[in-house]
C-alpha cells in the first residue's frame, strides 16, 4: 500500500527565519497524523505547504503520488479548513455553501448532504460573519468536503468551539478516515488525540513522531514546562 502523503526533506523559510527544518513523514490512507505544538511552532506553515497555499523553499510533498510543486491536479482531491476564517463573511451559509459547491464542480445533492451531516440548516440564511465559531467550523468542514476529497488538510478545526459542534465534527472525521480517506490536522488540545492514529510534536522547525502514550507524557512535560516559565506553578 502506498503512501497517500509523503514528505521529504520538506524546508521552509521566511526571511532568515526557518520555520520547517528537513521535516520528512508518510501517511496511509485511512490514518490522521495530528501535529501538535506551541503558538508559532510553524503548524499553520506545514498545513499551508502540505495543502500548496504557501510554496515551501526546499523538499518534496506528493500526495496521491503527484509532486504538488509540479501540478495542482491534487487539489481536485484535497478539503482544506484553516485556521484563518476560509469562508466569505459577508455572504450566507448557503450562499458559502452554493460558491464554494460551484467552483469545485460539486453536484447539488453534495450540498444537500452536508448541510444535514453537519446539522447547518438553522444557519443557512444567516452571514458567515455572524455564525458562533462552531457553526462557523461545520461550515467549513462541510464546504471542504462537497467535492468528496481523499485527502483533509484541517488547521485547528476544534479549538475554541462549543462541545457538542466538536462531537460533531469529530464524528464526522471518523467517519471519513472509516470511509479511506486520509488526513493531516494541526491541533494545542490534545484531547482529540483519541482520535487520530500518529501523532507528531513540532518544535523548533523538527517534527519528532509518537507512539499515543509517549505523546501523551511529552503534552504534560510541556504543558509544565511552560506553566512553570509563566509562573503559574511552583516548585
Amino acid at each position: 500500500m502506498e503512501p497517500v502523503i509523503r514528505v521529504n526533506n520538506l524546508v521552509q523559510k521566511i526571511g532568515r527565519k526557518t520555520l520547517l527544518q528537513g521535516i520528512s513523514f508518510e501517511v496511509m490512507p485511512g490514518e490522521c497524523l495530528g501535529i501538535f505544538g506551541t503558538r508559532g511552532a510553524g503548524k499553520t506553515s506545514l498545513a499551508h505547504s502540505l495543502a500548496g497555499v504557501d510554496r515551501f523553499t526546499s523538499g518534496q510533498v506528493e500526495i496521491l503520488g503527484w509532486n504538488i510543486r509540479k501540478t495542482e491536479k491534487f487539489k481536485q482531491s484535497l478539503g482544506l479548513v484553516t485556521q484563518e476564517c476560509s469562508m466569505f463573511r459577508d455572504m450566507t451559509a448557503i450562499e458559502n455553501l452554493d460558491f464554494i459547491g460551484a467552483l469545485k464542480k460539486a453536484p447539488r445533492a453534495n450540498i444537500r448532504e452536508m448541510i444535514e451531516r453537519y446539522e447547518l440548516q438553522e444557519f443557512l440564511s444567516r452571514p458567515a460573519a455572524a455564525l458562533e465559531i462552531g457553526a462557523l467550523q461545520r461550515l467549513s468542514l462541510a464546504c471542504a468536503q462537497l467535492n468528496r476529497p481523499k485527502v483533509l488538510i484541517v488547521d485547528e478545526i476544534i479549538k475554541d468551539i462549543d462541545l457538542y459542534s466538536r462531537s460533531l465534527i469529530l464524528k464526522e472525521l471518523k467517519q471519513f478516515l472509516a470511509g479511506g480517506g486520509t488526513c493531516v490536522s494541526t491541533f494545542s488540545d490534545f484531547g482529540v488525540c483519541e482520535h487520530i492514529d500518529k501523532v507528531a510534536w513540532l518544535e523548533n522547525g523538527e517534527l519528532s513522531l509518537y507512539e499515543l502514550a509517549a505523546a501523551r507524557t511529552e503534552w504534560e512535560r510541556q504543558e509544565k514546562f511552560y506553566a512553570e516559565q509563566s509562573g503559574c506553578c511552583h516548585a
